[in-house]
C-alpha cells in the first residue's frame, strides 16, 4: 500500500489493538466478524466504491456502514469498520486487503492471550514448507474447480487436533478465499503476521493525569530499550496514583507513583 492506504491502514492497526487489549472484547469473534466484512466487499465492487470515493464525506461513508453492518455485527467491528471508510484510501481494493490482514491480526491476537503465538508461527512456517515441497497438497488446495467445502474437509482432515485452532482458522480462510493471490504468498503474509504479532508487547500505563504525546513517546522508547522490543502503550487514568505513574508489562509492575512510595514508606515504618 502507498500513501493515504499506509496511513489509513496504521490508524485501523491502532484501533484494533486498543479494541484486543480490552479483555470485553473477544478477539475471535471479532476476527470472524471483520472476515465476513472483508467477504462482502471483496464480492460487492460497487459498495466497496463507495465506501472508498474521495469525493464522499468520511462522516456520510461511515453512516453507511453502520446502517449496513449494524444488525449483522457486533458494535467494536462496526466502530471499526466505520473508522476505516472515514480514511482516505489510494484503492478502493486496498480497504478490503486492511479488512483482511485485521481480521487475521485480530485472530493471532487471541493465539497469543492464550500463550499460543509461537506454535502459531511455527506451525504456519512448517506448512508452508510441506506445501511448497509436495505438488499433489498444493494442487488439491488450489483446485478452481474444487468446492468451499471440499476444501475445508481436506485441511480439518490434515490439522484439526494436530495444529493449533488459530492456525487452522487462517489457513483455511487463505484457501478458501484466496483472492488471487497465490497460496505461498498468502502463507508467508501470515508467517509475518505472527512474527511481526510475537515482537509487539503491550504495557499498561496508569497515571494520574493524561500524558502529554512527548511523555508517551519518551516512556515508549524507554520502555522498548528496557525490553528490546517495540512497545505499545495503553494509557489509564486514576486520580488515585496521586502523581507519577505505573507500568504493568506482563506480570511485571513498575511502580513510580507517589501513592506507591507513600504505601512503601508505610510498610517500611510498621516494620
Amino acid at each position: 500500500m502507498n500513501g493515504a492506504s499506509r496511513e489509513a491502514l496504521a490508524a485501523a492497526r491502532e484501533r484494533l489493538d486498543a479494541l484486543t487489549d480490552s479483555t470485553s472484547v473477544d478477539a475471535g469473534s471479532l476476527a470472524d466478524e471483520l472476515a465476513a466484512v472483508t467477504a462482502l466487499l471483496h464480492r460487492e465492487v460497487s459498495l466497496r466504491r463507495v465506501l472508498t470515493d474521495p469525493a464522499q464525506g468520511g462522516e456520510a461513508k461511515a453512516e453507511l456502514a453502520q446502517r449496513l453492518l449494524g444488525t449483522q455485527v457486533s458494535g467494536p467491528a462496526v466502530d471499526l469498520v466505520s473508522g476505516m471508510v472515514r480514511s482516505r484510501w489510494s484503492q478502493s481494493r486496498d480497504l478490503v486487503d486492511a479488512l483482511e490482514e485485521l481480521a487475521n491480526t485480530a485472530d493471532l491476537t487471541a493465539a497469543q492471550k492464550r500463550g499460543r503465538l509461537d506454535n502459531v508461527e511455527d506451525e504456519l512456517f512448517r506448512f508452508g514448507r510441506i506445501v511448497s515441497s509436495t505438488t499433489e497438497l498444493r494442487a488439491a488446495l488450489t483446485n478452481r474447480s474444487a468446492t468451499t467445502a471440499a476444501k475445508g474437509e481436506l485441511l480439518r482432515s490434515l490439522l484439526g487436533g494436530r495444529a493449533e485452532v488459530t492456525t487452522e482458522r487462517l489457513v483455511t480462510r487463505l484457501v478458501t478465499a484466496p483472492r488471487g493471490r497465490s497460496l505461498e504468498t498468502g502463507l508467508e503474509s501470515l508467517s509475518k503476521l505472527a512474527a511481526d504479532r510475537r515482537d509487539r508487547m503491550v504495557a499498561v500505563v496508569t497515571s494520574a493525569v493524561p500524558l502529554s504525546d512527548p511523555q508517551k513517546q519518551r516512556l515508549g522508547a524507554a520502555l522498548a530499550k528496557i525490553y528490546g522490543r517495540p512497545m505499545h502503550l495503553n494509557l489509564d487514568v486514576d486520580p488515585e496514583v496521586l502523581g507519577g505513574i505505573r507500568v504493568q508489562v506482563g506480570d511485571e509492575v513498575i511502580n513510580g507513583s507517589i501513592a506507591d512510595r507513600l504505601e512503601d514508606a508505610g510498610r517500611r515504618m510498621a516494620s
